[in-house]
């Protein structure tokens, strides 16, 4: 059950995020919890992968890395899903964190 609520608190995060930057542009709740799922996957599964491979380059930036890969995996989600499209990469940057933030605020409002 909490699992749920997480993925509809993303869903919402990633409808917030699309009305909020005019770079990226999902089309109904449905994609959004999609794309919500999506995320949660490449997030759960590639994500490890990329932060092991790139360590040395994330201990240089002392950290900031992270959100290159955070960036690439909504560009992954991207191509992934249909009805979801984000301009570029620094609109990819910027939806992540937006992404981040609201889920943040959704989880302690939740709470």
């Amino acid at each position: 059950m909490k699992i749920l609520l997480k993925i509809l608190l993303s869903a919402l995060a990633v409808l917030v995020a699309s009305y909020v930057l005019p770079g990226v542009r999902v089309e109904s709740f449905t994609v959004a919890l999609v794309v919500a799922v999506v995320l949660g996957l490449l997030n759960a599964l590639v994500k490890p992968v990329l932060v092991v491979l790139t360590l040395p380059v994330t201990v240089v930036t002392l950290g900031l890395f992270l959100l290159v890969i955070n960036a690439a995996l909504v560009l992954i989600a991207d191509r992934l899903v249909g009805g979801f499209s984000v301009s570029g990469f620094w609109w990819a940057l910027v939806f992540s964190l937006v992404v981040s933030s609201v889920n943040w605020f959704l989880g302690r409002a939740s709470n």
